[in-house]
């Protein structure tokens, strides 16, 4: 199957913003039979992407990553958490990292760690409301000053039940990582800020790799008693 193959299979799937039973049939039974490896798996996850990028409005935002769920639960490789292998490097303002990020929040079964600077981004704010309102655990630090910013939803969050803690010190809390359901970690210089997305050089890795994971997730234990009230 060819890269144009593959796109124009998942235009089709994208036409209606779900994944029938069927699709994800035709799917795995085209990867089976081309043995896509992990390489390839990556260059058709980028495609979905890009096309989920430029489907996504005001209106069907939900229904999108919804079906980009889906798909990267077909995209990757079968292997990837036992390995350790997921590795993934996202460029602000050339990639739709608010996408991604929206995409690992939609995935999430039940805990989600946010340990960010500053969080102004809406579209980000109601996919981190989604995940609360779905029963994932969510709980956020962020840095004391940022928080009370025009534009900062920390008051969003605590109004919706989320827990959420700040840095009471005159330094910054200047992290910028998320850990999901203890599997998956992002990490880089990018705040959760419309700025970040469309304007300013950044970056942010995500990565399954069980000894990061575990090393951010024990900082984020740490901070979260250090900052309680």
């Amino acid at each position: 199957m060819t890269p144009q193959q593959m796109c124009e299979i998942l235009e089709q799937s994208l036409a209606d913003r779900r994944l029938s039973r069927g699709e994800k049939s035709v799917f795995g039974q085209h990867l089976e039979e081309m043995k896509a490896d992990a390489e390839q798996l990556a260059h058709f996850r980028r495609l979905a992407f890009g096309l989920a990028r430029e489907a996504v409005d005001a209106t069907n935002g939900t229904m999108i990553v919804e079906w980009l769920e889906e798909i990267a639960k077909i995209l990757q490789p079968s292997d990837a958490e036992a390995t350790g292998d997921m590795a993934e490097a996202w460029f602000s303002p050339h990639s739709d990292c608010p996408l991604r990020i929206r995409t690992l929040l939609a995935q999430a079964k039940r805990t989600v760690e946010i340990c960010v600077f500053t969080i102004t981004d809406d579209r980000l704010t109601s996919a981190v409301l989604e995940a609360h309102c779905r029963g994932v655990r969510v709980r956020i630090i962020t840095d004391n000053d940022k928080a009370a910013d025009l534009g900062s939803d920390a008051d969003r969050f605590l109004q919706a039940g989320i827990e959420l803690r700040v840095d009471r010190t005159e330094y910054h809390m200047h992290h910028k990582f998320a850990v999901f359901d203890s599997k998956i970690l992002l990490n880089g210089s990018y705040n959760w800020t419309r700025g970040a997305a469309a304007n300013n050089e950044e970056n942010f890795v995500v990565t399954n790799n069980r000894r990061l994971v575990t090393v951010f997730s024990k900082t984020f234990e740490e901070l979260w008693l250090q900052f309680q009230a």
